[in-house]
């Protein structure tokens, strides 16, 4: 499912116009990507929690040299997935 995709399914069954629905989704991810920017975690009940960990430094090797390279530490965006949906999918 694509961003439009769920724009449709929100107006479809919010009942709204496809233009609030896209104004309403905008909203939703900007506020979790403002939460996760300030460090904060977002909890959905029934969907998950999604956060933001540090990744340490590690050694790798470059792929076209075969040269031994430092990677710099870096964020990732994590997803732990609820219970109920784990049961769902399972």
């Amino acid at each position: 499912m694509n961003k439009v995709e769920l724009v449709e399914l929100v107006a479809e069954r919010a009942h709204l116009t496809k233009k609030d629905a896209a104004v309403a989704v905008d909203a939703v991810f900007d506020g979790m990507v403002e939460a996760l920017v300030k460090g904060d975690e977002v909890r959905v009940a029934g969907f998950g929690t999604v956060a933001v960990k540090t990744r340490a430094a590690r050694q790798g090797v470059n792929p076209s040299t075969h040269e031994a390279m430092t990677i710099p530490a870096s964020k990732v965006v994590t997803l732990k997935v609820a219970k109920v949906l784990k049961e769902k999918l399972n």
